[in-house]
């Protein structure tokens, strides 16, 4: 029971944010464009700040993980691949058959996934934390554009929209800050005391700015009809993206619980905004991206309550089948 306890209360803060987003989108009722100045904190100088300190102190040898990555990266290709054929299956459309792809992998890897983790697991966990952000984005954010050339709703060719969004993804301010931390960890720099302390406090202010504003967009969007596959999808999310990666960490990977624990917790996170944002930039499937963030955000305080506990309290082993 104590140990329950001490995980509702590391996973309530993060929730109440949520919460009080909602709250306050829904009182205030002020227009979504209110949170371009929020948005563009987070986006470009807290969140970098904070990928950048994730590795910048780190050994390059404990960042370049090669099994890890490709292992992490192929259980989200797969979660990807169901979620495709799910909605394939229900709407013969491969638009939005990509887009719920998108649903049913791509994990709130900027905005929830750090703070949390990191609370759970500490310092040890900022490698691989930083390591799934990379790949699991450069893995769909070029998966998305070819597919959708390949329907016709994209209108560049495959190979260069695959270059276009590859060139974005590169330059994304979350890209760049963790790049510049490779580079800090490789050459060994250290921040100037004035810069480390205002890198420390907007790394800081992160957290609190990213659940709000996570808590606001939910209640903003709009939803409509939740039909059968959305549930399939946020189950995928939740549930079978999360145990696709403990699977194949556990068969292949190295025998690092914390790495172990870090990848599968980031699975097991609701869908990403950005499958609304994705949605509504090819004006395909909108609410039913909505639907998925809600659905999946709410069901989530339940999936990664339980999944914590059951690391926190050794009722299943981090490494299956050893």
């Amino acid at each position: 029971m104590s140990d329950l306890i001490g995980l509702l209360s590391l996973i309530a803060p993060f929730f109440g944010l949520i919460g009080l987003g909602v709250g306050a989108a829904k009182i205030a009722r002020l227009p979504v464009e209110g949170l371009a100045w929020m948005r563009f904190f987070l986006v470009y100088l807290a969140l970098p700040c904070l990928f950048f300190r994730l590795v910048a102190d780190k050994p390059i040898a404990e960042i370049a993980n090669a099994r890890f990555v490709l292992l992490t990266t192929v259980a989200t290709a797969l979660a990807f691949a169901l979620a495709f054929l799910t909605v394939a299956i229900a709407t013969k459309r491969l638009p939005g058959a990509v887009l719920g792809g998108v649903a049913g992998a791509y994990s709130n890897i900027g905005y929830m996934g750090p703070p949390l983790v990191l609370s759970f697991l500490g310092p040890a966990a900022n490698a691989p934390v930083a390591l799934i952000l990379i790949f699991d984005t450069l893995f769909l954010f070029t998966a998305v554009p070819a597919l959708m050339s390949l329907a016709g709703v994209e209108r560049r060719a495959p190979g260069a929209a695959i270059l276009a969004v590859l060139g974005r993804v590169a330059f994304h301010p979350f890209m760049v800050g963790t790049a510049a931390g490779v580079l800090a960890s490789l050459f060994q720099i250290r921040l100037p005391a004035v810069l480390d302390t205002m890198s420390a406090w907007l790394a800081g202010a992160s957290a609190p700015c990213a659940l709000f504003v996570l808590g606001v967009m939910v209640a903003l969007q709009p939803v409509g009809r939740i039909g059968a596959e959305i549930g399939v999808l946020v189950a995928i999310k939740l549930l079978l993206h999360p145990l696709a990666v403990w699977v194949l960490l556990s068969l292949f990977g190295d025998p690092d619980p914390v790495w172990v624990q870090a990848a599968v917790v980031m699975a097991a996170l609701p869908p990403a905004l950005n499958i609304f944002v994705l949605s509504t930039q090819y004006r395909v499937g909108i609410e039913r991206a909505s639907a998925c963030v809600l659905v999946g955000t709410i069901l989530s305080m339940v999936t990664l309550t339980g999944l914590l506990w059951l690391f926190r309290t050794g009722t299943v082993p981090v490494l299956l089948f050893r």
